[in-house]
């Protein structure tokens, strides 16, 4: 199965014909009227409406409100796009890596993003993650930010939905792991480190997660401790790939947490699926967990879980004490919240 974590997309500049391709006859008639409109003289073969330009991204940067606003979300998913030139001939096969006129679009909208991928403006910020039999900090989870030309930062929710709608999650993902590794590496952090991954973005570990391992080892990490922490599981349609994935973190030596437990209902049998080393109980069911006897109820089914199974578990987004000692009172191994402290680029050292 071919890797797409490596996958950039752009736009070429170089002198081309632009093809919109659709199967639907009123979309070819309206590409031609808009092409009309925007003073460009186009050329039919049957389901194929092209344009030449001397600069297709240029094309769509100076006509993407026109084109964005004249055509609507459903067309713009319907019509495909092929950028034919010296170097890129189309052919029954190379009509296969056509994309969809809101690709298109959305590499112009999302500019910030694709600057931040191409120039890997990527960095990650720690927030500690304390013992509660010690009270010392545990281990760090490491959390990406992307960096703009200005220096501001582009945070995770708007990286990744940018990255999701352009397709670009496999990029990004790794991206993200790396630069976890190497920031951890700079910091010089001695203690366990949890890093995000999205098993959805993964094909097959021996390509995908190769980089990571490489990059774990050459900085001498051990990797007992890094934490690999499973995110987004509710979209795991295929537990088997799942379980591939972990098996070779672990063949590695890598730990596995599970991510938001008690967020939906999956969360049970992932548990059961994945067997992971940590689990961490999501803000959900710690936030007022101290007024809340419903939220007890389920803390205290996840503990006895864990404690019959040899699993650590994490009290995430503990923001009160009355919070972390309603934890502590259940039986807590790890806490981790805005409590202690607020993710920084600085590493805090002391609690």
């Amino acid at each position: 199965m071919p890797c797409k974590c490596r996958d950039i997309f752009y736009i070429s500049e170089k002198k081309s014909e632009i093809h919109f391709i659709t199967q639907i006859n009123e979309l070819i008639i309206k590409s031609s009227r808009i092409f009309k409109n925007l003073g460009f003289k186009s050329k039919k073969v049957e389901n194929i409406i092209s344009i030449e330009v001397d600069n297709p991204r240029e094309f769509f940067e100076e006509n993407f409100d026109y084109l964005n606003t004249n055509f609507h979300d459903l067309e713009k998913d319907e019509i495909k796009i092929f950028i034919e030139n010296e170097d890129n001939k189309l052919t029954l096969s190379s009509i296969l890596s056509t994309k969809a006129l809101n690709r298109y679009l959305h590499f112009i909208e999302d500019r910030n993003f694709f600057d931040i991928i191409e120039n890997h403006s990527l960095t990650a910020y720690f927030q500690p993650i304390i013992d509660m039999q010690t009270n010392k900090i545990f281990a760090y989870k490491t959390l990406t930010r992307g960096v703009l030309p200005n220096g501001d930062l582009m945070y995770p929710d708007v990286l990744f939905t940018k990255s999701a709608r352009n397709d670009m999650n496999f990029t990004l993902d790794r991206m993200c792991r790396e630069t976890a590794l190497k920031t951890t590496a700079v910091k010089k952090i001695d203690a366990k480190v949890f890093i995000n991954f999205i098993p959805t973005s993964i094909y097959d570990p021996e390509f995908c997660l190769a980089s990571t391992v490489k990059w774990a080892k050459q900085l001498e990490f051990d990797p007992k401790n890094i934490v690999f922490e499973v995110v987004e599981t509710q979209n795991v349609k295929d537990k088997e790939h799942l379980k591939t994935i972990l098996n070779y973190y672990r063949k590695e030596g890598f730990l596995i947490a599970l991510d938001d437990v008690g967020e939906g209902y999956s969360s049970l049998n992932m548990i059961i699926d994945i067997k992971p080393d940590i689990i961490k109980v999501d803000r959900n069911i710690i936030e007022n967990i101290d007024k809340d006897s419903m939220k007890q109820s389920i803390y205290k089914a996840l503990k006895g879980i864990c404690f019959d199974n040899g699993i650590k578990i994490l009290a995430e987004g503990v923001e009160t004490p009355y919070e972390l000692e309603k934890v502590k009172e259940i039986g807590v191994d790890y806490a981790q919240g805005y409590y202690f402290a607020k993710p920084s680029a600085e590493i805090i050292r002391l609690i």
